[in-house]
């Protein structure tokens, strides 16, 4: 298995929707062992491929719900279908971190309630429901695959700071990633914790 450099805010990979999976081989089954690595080094709970620079429809996932049971899967091909979406994130509830806007969150407003059917490794059709942390999962690695990065659900003065961060920090464009250097050996929790601005902890995305 091998940790990738993920990228970042402004990589095109990032901004492209990605190829669906037709082949569910050898060389899938090694793509995503490489995602779970990665995210694990890196203090993540979600991945999608597009993060590590491969342009294809599968993300992986190691979060909780909204009753803290902790779920872990790879979904390929995501269809995805949501509860209604509020007009606002909430600040209190609703920070939100990216592996690809590294070190910052925002309130971003997203359903309560998600469900993405798709295929497993073996391609199998499944269907899973999330709440909580899972459902903003859910939404958040599923948008990555569209294109889309969750800075694009925020309003407001939110938004604002965030057009503002990308501009300050220069990415507006290709050759910007960074590489987790926790130790291959180095042991894992399930879904480590993650600092956000109101003090609150969630991995990020």
């Amino acid at each position: 298995m091998t940790i990738h450099a993920i990228r970042i805010a402004g990589d095109p990979v990032l901004h492209t929707p990605t190829r669906e999976i037709t082949e569910f081989d050898s060389a899938l089954r090694d793509l995503t062992e490489d995602m779970f690595e990665t995210m694990y080094a890196a203090g993540g709970v979600g991945l999608a491929a597009n993060q590590i620079g491969v342009d294809l429809r599968v993300f992986v996932f190691d979060c909780p719900d909204a009753d803290n049971v902790w779920h872990a899967g790879v979904v390929v091909n995501p269809e995805l279908a949501t509860s209604e979406i509020p007009p606002a994130g909430d600040p209190e509830v609703d920070m939100e971190g990216c592996l690809s806007v590294p070190f910052e969150s925002y309130p971003t407003r997203r359903a309560a309630t998600a469900e993405v059917a798709g295929f497993d490794l073996a391609g199998n059709r499944i269907a899973l429901a999330g709440t909580g942390t899972l459902a903003r999962c859910f939404q958040h690695e599923t948008g990555h695959l569209d294109g889309h990065l969750y800075l694009e659900q925020l309003v407001g003065e939110y938004a604002e700071a965030a057009r503002e961060l990308v501009r300050e920090r220069g990415w507006t464009g290709p050759g910007h990633s960074w590489l987790p250097e926790v130790p291959v050996d180095t042991p894992r929790p399930v879904g480590r914790d993650f600092p956000t601005k109101s003090g609150r902890v969630r991995g990020p995305l």
